[in-house]
């Protein structure tokens, strides 16, 4: 698991590949990615919104942003988790994920957090030993 802990908020992602979902030779590769987010803090967050950065493997970007996250934007106690899982479809047989989640605190303030750097492997990229 990629961890990142930001303002007491720990974001840990787990991705994997389906090679059911992809199709190497149209070159569709398709990822799933579980993201478990833990309030270690001492006041309830909600998650408000998200950005992510998706990096192919010949280094194009796309940026996703928006409200909440598969529909949601969940309230988070303090010592509580909420994890959901979405996907992550590439041309590419490998790339990486990063971004930011928006938090809201229970006073009301605003804040970013980080989501790691993960990477996005399938068994079909080309390895080169130097």
């Amino acid at each position: 698991m990629y961890e990142a802990v930001t303002r007491s908020i720990r974001v840990g992602v787990e991705p994997r590949f389906l090679e059911k979902e992809s199709a190497p030779g149209q070159n569709r590769f398709f990822w799933a990615y579980t993201v478990e987010i833990t309030n270690l803090g001492a006041e309830a967050v909600q998650l408000r919104a998200r950005h992510w950065q998706i990096t192919d493997g010949f280094g194009r970007q796309q940026q996703v942003s928006g409200a909440g996250v598969v529909g949601e934007e969940p309230v988070i106690a303090p010592g509580d988790s909420y994890s959901y899982t979405s996907g992550c479809p590439l041309e590419t047989p490998h790339g990486t994920m990063t971004g930011t989640y928006v938090m809201q605190s229970a006073g009301g303030e605003t804040f970013m957090i980080d989501i790691p750097l993960f990477p996005l492997d399938s068994p079909y990229v080309k390895r080169v030993v130097h």
